[in-house]
């Protein structure tokens, strides 16, 4: 059994974690930290969990407690003021920002405007895509989660870019999401009244996932152009990746697909569709649904998650189990949390 500590658990993702913590067979006990939210009590953010979850009060970010695990649910460059003290102390931390997943000090300064003051901690810690299942979580006590447009994206690319690389021409994706992306800041594009009936895109050429995308398909062997589109959809939750790849050659469906199997064979969390999904069918799930399509020399892949867990809390409680060694699924599939909304 472990202790854990969630460091920024009053916004959409620390919601999901205190959620998944509360029913998790392996935790004995969790606090929540906070900054401005420091004396209140959990039935204070959230009045949906009275009756469901035990009504703690949240401590302060300056007085953290000794615990076995450290989930940070901070906005970008405030991991950075935690994670070398609580590495130093032996602790284990799963980072859900943005702080480690690139793994250049400059690149992160670049995209994220901020000065990187634990660059040693970028080659160290390992990038938690969990469904990859290649990588020696043994190797580090620092996981940095990725993001959600990432998780979607990736997971449906990762496979083809890993046995046709040489194949590919161009890649683009066009992806969607809904406004709980943005967290609980109250924005005026973000209000019902502008979102209602609306899509629209941002951060076009400029989003910070794109280099994390990047960076990942380039460790597979990707080398050719790349464009990345974001658009907000008119609802809460779910990311929906669409990605198109022109090839120089055609490739057989029955190929593709076998090497898809393939690859997500021992990944509970990946399920191949016959038909484009959904959001529907992933959202209030750890699950990302994916599905190929080819004709000619065009590939087209659809992939779909729930931001708030694959793209956050739920790939953060897989990656806490891969990092201790327990079974990925356990307190995920059948997590019996009842009416609770999923936003």
């Amino acid at each position: 059994m472990i202790s854990v500590g969630i460091i920024g658990g009053s916004g959409y993702t620390g919601r999901k974690l205190v959620e998944y913590c509360n029913i998790h067979p392996e935790i004995s006990d969790y606090t929540v930290y906070g900054h401005n939210s420091s004396g209140k009590h959990l039935s204070d953010l959230f009045p949906e969990f009275d009756n469901i979850i035990q009504n703690n009060e949240i401590s302060s970010i300056d007085l953290l407690g000794e615990h076995d695990l450290y989930f940070i649910a901070l906005p970008h460059g405030e991991a950075l003021n935690f994670v070398p003290q609580l590495i130093s102390a032996g602790k284990k931390v799963i980072d859900i920002g943005g702080d480690y997943r690139l793994d250049s000090k400059e690149e992160y300064e670049l995209w994220y405007g901020k000065k990187h003051t634990s660059p040693d901690l970028l080659k160290s810690k390992v990038y938690g895509l969990a469904d990859y299942q290649r990588q020696d979580y043994s190797t580090t006590n620092l996981i940095a989660n990725p993001g959600c447009y990432p998780t979607a994206t990736l997971l449906g690319l990762l496979p083809f870019i890993d046995s046709f690389s040489e194949e590919i021409l161009t890649v683009s994706t066009v992806a969607y999401s809904g406004t709980s992306g943005a967290g609980k800041t109250p924005k005026q594009e973000l209000m019902l009244s502008e979102m209602d009936g609306n899509v629209s895109a941002y951060n076009l050429n400029n989003h910070r996932h794109q280099p994390e995308i990047i960076q990942m398909m380039n460790i597979f062997g990707f080398d050719s152009p790349y464009s990345f589109s974001t658009h907000l959809l008119p609802i809460a939750v779910g990311i929906y990746a669409t990605t198109s790849i022109h090839l120089n050659r055609a490739v057989s469906q029955e190929d593709i697909l076998r090497k898809y199997k393939s690859f997500y064979s021992e990944s509970p969390f990946v399920r191949l569709r016959n038909i484009p999904p959904q959001l529907k069918w992933v959202v209030g799930t750890n699950f990302c649904d994916i599905n190929i399509s080819i004709k000619d020399k065009i590939l087209i892949i659809t992939s779909a998650i729930d931001n708030l867990i694959k793209g956050a809390s739920g790939q953060a409680i897989q990656n806490m189990n891969l990092l201790l060694g327990l079974d990925e699924t356990m307190g995920l599939l059948n997590k019996g949390v009842k009416n609770v909304p999923n936003y």
